[in-house]
């Protein structure tokens, strides 16, 4: 197709601009005829709102889906998590298997978490089964760190929940909601402290649902070692690893930013605990994602108009159990090492390539499944089409100490049976 991309952005990022701008494509503002728009989770909502929305050509693309929210904000991201456990168990599916105590073998990924105010009493009398546990609490639509508590009392929840006056729970209208989440108090540590995983996931299309892996992720490592202590509670710079909180730190270094690549952290697990745990984890890892876009997918807005590139948040604990932490929607551009400079750039344009084809003019009608040559460090993660045509529905494999890998290939599973199907 003939004539360069017009692009807009309202998110001045040199690793955005750079991209664009290697590629010819022409600036325009937003009020001018335009074919891609990077934009902020604000401007998209504008864009699909029914009062100030407007309708969009076949060769104009955006960078979110229209609820993106149903995934991105805390609270409902797990409300459509406990929604896909419910369905599947409704349907007998292996995969909504139960132990003895009725924890989910292969769906519990997410830490006990309940909303608030709304969930109150059920918070509660979950919180008093383990008087001394620790829980987190998070405002429902803020990033960055911002917001976020610990507490290990009732009476910590009470001084923040109850209005000053009476000692009825505080309407939603007057407070922010929040998650509040059991807080994971055994992380996995490295050199003593505790660190999570930012992987980025490509989402192209919901249904059918197709989804890429960045092979760049990182880890982010808290400045101050951890310790469970009660007196450390409020200490951020231990229970964090937000780099908006951990570059205030004393100890930050400004040079590698606290942060390791995945592939280190991945090699530095091969070496202590081994190479088949370590397939085991990230195999996990991997299906947690895919669990977790299937469990939005019948929700989302599948607009043909979107593809969405997601900042996911991973938590490991001391049993090398990966636990889903939060989804970002508009993961940090900004740069904090030159490493980190390189990483973003080659992530946005590893992006472009296979949101816009070959560089032209979008046609939102193609069928979102671009070649192997043009994914760079991406990996496709899942392809529903492909699942369905390879026999769909394997979903467990062999008790006896095998399971279906993420590839449709066998992966050992040592001592327990791990679901690592795709299917």
């Amino acid at each position: 197709m003939a004539g360069k991309v017009k692009w807009v952005t309202d998110i001045e990022k040199s690793v955005l601009i750079n991209n664009f701008e290697k590629r010819g494509w022409i600036q325009v503002t937003e009020n001018e005829d335009w074919n891609f728009y990077w934009m902020s989770v604000q401007t998209i909502r504008n864009v699909f709102s029914v009062e100030t929305g407007y309708r969009l050509s076949d060769d104009q693309i955006v960078n979110h889906f229209p609820n993106h929210y149903e995934l991105t904000r805390k609270d409902l991201m797990v409300k459509n998590i406990k929604r896909y456990r419910k369905e599947l168990e409704k349907e007998g599916s292996p995969l909504a298997e139960k132990d003895e105590n009725g924890k989910y073998l292969y769906l519990d990924f997410v830490p006990v978490t309940y909303m608030l105010p709304a969930d109150y009493n059920l918070f509660v009398e979950e919180f008093r089964k383990s008087p001394s546990s620790t829980w987190i609490m998070k405002p429902c639509g803020k990033a960055q760190g911002k917001g976020i508590f610990l507490i290990n009392k009732l009476s910590q929840i009470k001084k923040w929940s109850r209005d000053s006056k009476t000692s009825s729970f505080v309407t939603q209208s007057t407070k922010e909601a929040y998650v509040i989440s059991l807080y994971i108090n055994n992380p996995l540590l490295i050199g003593g402290r505790k660190f999570d995983l930012r992987l980025y996931v490509l989402v192209s299309t919901y249904r059918p649902l197709r989804c890429y892996m960045y092979k760049l992720g990182f880890c982010r490592f808290c400045t101050v070692k951890y310790t469970p202590s009660t007196s450390e509670l409020d200490n951020m710079f231990v229970h964090l690893t937000n780099v908006a909180i951990q570059k205030h730190g004393e100890d930050y270094n400004h040079i590698h930013g606290g942060k390791w690549t995945v592939s280190n952290l991945r090699l530095y697990l091969e070496s202590t605990r081994g190479k088949e745990v370590t397939g085991k984890l990230f195999d996990e890892i991997h299906w947690i994602i895919v669990q977790s876009l299937k469990a939005v997918a019948p929700v989302m807005n599948n607009d043909k108009h979107c593809f969405e590139c997601y900042g996911y948040d991973i938590i490991i604990d001391d049993k090398l159990k990966p636990w889903l932490i939060e989804v970002n929607a508009s993961p940090s551009l900004t740069s904090s090492t030159a490493n980190d400079r390189i990483l973003k750039y080659n992530l946005i344009n590893d992006t472009l390539n296979i949101a816009v084809p070959n560089g032209e003019i979008p046609d939102c009608k193609w069928n979102k499944s671009p070649p192997k040559e043009v994914l760079g460090n991406y990996e496709i993660l899942y392809d529903e089409e492909l699942a369905q045509g390879d026999g769909a529905d394997r979903e467990l494999r062999s008790r006896q100490g095998q399971s279906l890998g993420p590839k449709g290939g066998r992966s050992r599973d040592s001592g327990r049976t791990v679901l690592t199907t795709w299917k």
